[in-house]
């Protein structure tokens, strides 16, 4: 459809790192029909589902090295039952099943010039103030940063966390979820040595001068967190689950090494790694 001659080569998945010279390795997995690339079919459900699952079992396996997804279209999914929010949550899910531990997935956009992690992820924005409470906060702060350590080379990470709130609640005048669930969250992690300020107001976080304060930003809700990096970063953004066994540190892409904003946290990172 693009016009492109890419040789194909069907072959098991340890013998991907050989073909890559010659070709684009694929291992095959029965769609149960035919695939018409733009009319989404229920009936191909099952074969996007094995194919997540089978990257997981490899990749928790040893077999493959990293697990890397391409969108979904989650309602054809969820017409053939599919019983997940999207690939973060099912990806722990296939963890738990494949390892027998539980995992606490954590959500992290990333683009050449920012990082962000929403605290609730896939939840109307209705119920967002009830599931905020001070644990998740603390887990997800602390996957982070243990995370941006281990994987992404950030000796010390500074992070950066919203306030639900607009103002960040102004000391309680707009909302009382800042200052008595946010706030007390971030004094523990303080005490832990964990480097993050806030609750900070979400409309002046995310300039160039307030970026280069940060190695990532921590959100309270999905779109206050994907607006920022989507507007920034477009073409450029991936998503990064943290928290899962499913890779182990591997050097920063070269793509955010060529980042043309000097001022960028993700790129001062790269060019030391």
């Amino acid at each position: 459809m693009l016009g492109l001659n890419v040789p194909i080569a069907v072959s098991a998945p340890e013998a991907a790192g050989q073909v890559f010279a010659n070709a684009l390795p694929v291992f095959a997995i029965d769609a149960a029909m035919p695939v018409a690339p733009g009319t989404p079919d229920p009936a191909t459900a099952p074969g996007t589902i094995a194919a997540i699952e089978t990257g997981v079992r490899l990749t928790l396996r040893g077999k493959t090295a990293a697990l890397v997804t391409n969108p979904i279209a989650k309602s054809v999914l969820y017409s053939s039952g599919f019983g997940f929010p999207g690939h973060t949550e099912f990806l722990a899910d296939l963890a738990l099943r494949e390892t027998g531990t539980a995992y606490r997935p954590v959500m992290m956009l990333a683009c050449p010039l920012l990082r962000v992690v929403p605290v609730t992820i896939h939840i109307p924005l209705c119920e967002v103030p009830a599931a905020l409470d001070r644990s998740l906060i603390l887990e997800t702060v602390r996957i982070t940063a243990a995370d941006l350590k281990k994987r992404f080379a950030v000796a010390s990470p500074r992070l950066a966390v919203a306030g639900l709130n607009p103002h960040a609640g102004e000391q309680g005048t707009i909302g009382r979820e800042d200052e008595e669930i946010i706030r007390p969250a971030l004094n523990t992690l303080r005490d832990e040595g964990i480097d993050v300020v806030g609750p900070l107001p979400a409309d002046t976080m995310f300039h160039a001068a307030a970026r280069a304060r940060y190695d990532a930003a921590i959100c309270m809700y999905h779109d206050q967190a994907l607006i920022p990096v989507k507007t920034l970063g477009f073409e450029e953004g991936v998503n990064a689950t943290l928290g899962l066994p499913l890779y182990e540190h591997r050097q920063i892409t070269e793509q955010l090494s060529t980042s043309p904003d000097a001022a960028s946290p993700i790129r001062e990172v790269s060019k030391k790694h």
